[in-house]
């Protein structure tokens, strides 16, 4: 908007209208959409997950008013790479989708680039309101211990700066990783934000005892590094916050630590 771009969103959340409307975003029912808002768009971003039994819902509804000159962008997830037993993986490396949900993921990462769109494979997602800085404080962070198991993760401005950078240096049909230099086990990040607040660290629970949501057990049965070397080299874009540190540090003048 700062660039002079008119900017458009859509919700289900009566909430979030309200919001975007606010921020001076037009704002639009995610299915009612006008043809011609699709239709006149320069830059068209999704964030939708594909549906269980229905598949990409974006796609289906308004793939065809995408204008041809127009800029896509579809937001993925790191999943898609499945378990590396922690190695390292980077945009070239083998899709390893273990369940259903992935891999629905990796069929709407097909259609989007067959439509010359730009795939964003997004590590865990933290900035305000969702970081372990909130958890601490409100006694819901718990320290798994799983030896060898290390998480990706991206601040969501990083995320903003990334598809923006993208959109002023378009290269249609391509994949980026977006997460940050420093992948980590979630142990060390919360021991990590247990310091910048002061409090005690919580002690070590073994994975096996730690009773999990299903997703949960999931996200830890998936180990691997993810590389992100590509969006340097070829958006040039530069980290604000290149590791969980300056992140959660950044974060704690955001909450205080009252």
């Amino acid at each position: 908007m700062a660039q002079g771009y008119s900017v458009s969103g859509t919700t289900r959340s009566p909430e979030k209208h309200a919001a975007l409307k606010a921020l001076g975003i037009t704002p639009y029912v995610f299915d009612k959409v006008p043809a011609q808002a699709i239709a006149g768009a320069t830059h068209i971003l999704s964030s939708v997950p594909p549906q269980e039994n229905l598949g990409d819902i974006v796609l289906q509804n308004y793939a065809v008013q995408f204008h041809a000159d127009a800029w896509l962008g579809y937001l993925s997830t790191t999943g898609v790479y499945g378990n590396w037993q922690g190695a390292w993986v980077d945009e070239a490396s083998e899709l390893r989708p273990n369940n259903a949900r992935l891999e629905r993921r990796v069929d709407a990462e097909k259609k989007w680039l067959g439509l010359g769109g730009h795939v964003f494979r997004l590590a865990g997602i933290y900035g305000p309101g969702r970081n372990v800085l909130e958890d601490v404080k409100d006694g819901s962070a718990r320290r798994i211990d799983k030896p060898g198991q290390v998480f990706s993760r991206i601040h969501v401005e990083d995320i903003a700066a990334t598809v923006l950078a993208s959109m002023l240096n378009p290269s249609p049909s391509n994949a980026y990783n977006v997460c940050d230099d420093l992948p980590a086990p979630q142990a060390d990040v919360l021991a990590y934000a247990c310091e910048l607040l002061g409090v005690l660290v919580p002690p070590l629970i073994p994975f096996e005892q730690a009773q999990l949501s299903p997703m949960g057990r999931e996200f830890y049965m998936a180990n691997r590094r993810v590389n992100n070397d590509k969006i340097k080299r070829e958006l040039g874009a530069r980290l604000r916050y290149p590791t969980y540190k300056e992140g959660l540090a950044r974060l704690l003048l955001t909450i205080g630590k009252s």
